[in-house]
């Protein structure tokens, strides 16, 4: 018997859809508050601020992470086992790459190095495509049954 597999926090890949999801909700969320705090405390220019980072944020959603939520709850959805690890809604590429950017966001923020003028952009931009890429997986969390039949 192997004690790894027994002690391996495992959940249904429906599950594992609904946790990515909090876990893509809460960092998106998480930047768009940062960002409209910074907004908030410099309201210089600011409807010109919110348009280029809605416009950008979406964007960034319609070229890159709607691709890359659609590869997640794809690679999710045709995991072998019903109850996957509860870790592996990311694979190690992703896990880095969420490594580095949170590394870099506070360390942006921290340094002083960029602006909080620019930093309202740069976080809200990037808030609006995680948010919006967690939708996908509240959806096939939630329609699961019936794309699992596909």
């Amino acid at each position: 018997m192997n004690y790894f597999q027994v002690l391996k926090p495992k959940l249904p890949k429906r599950y594992l859809l609904f946790l990515a999801a909090m876990v893509w909700t809460f960092a998106g969320g998480m930047l768009l508050y940062k960002g409209i705090a910074f907004y908030i405390s410099e309201p210089i220019y600011l409807i010109l601020r919110c348009s280029v980072s809605i416009i950008c944020g979406s964007l960034f959603y319609y070229f890159m992470f709607s691709k890359i939520s659609a590869k997640h709850t794809t690679r999710i959805m045709n995991i072998q086992h019903e109850k996957p690890c509860m870790f592996s809604f990311f694979n190690v590429r992703s896990y880095i790459l969420m490594s580095i950017m949170i590394t870099g966001g506070i360390l942006l923020r921290k340094s002083g190095i960029v602006p909080t003028l620019y930093l309202s952009m740069l976080y809200t931009t990037m808030g609006i495509p995680l948010f919006l890429s967690s939708l996908r997986f509240y959806n096939y969390g939630f329609n699961y049954h019936k794309l699992n039949k596909r």
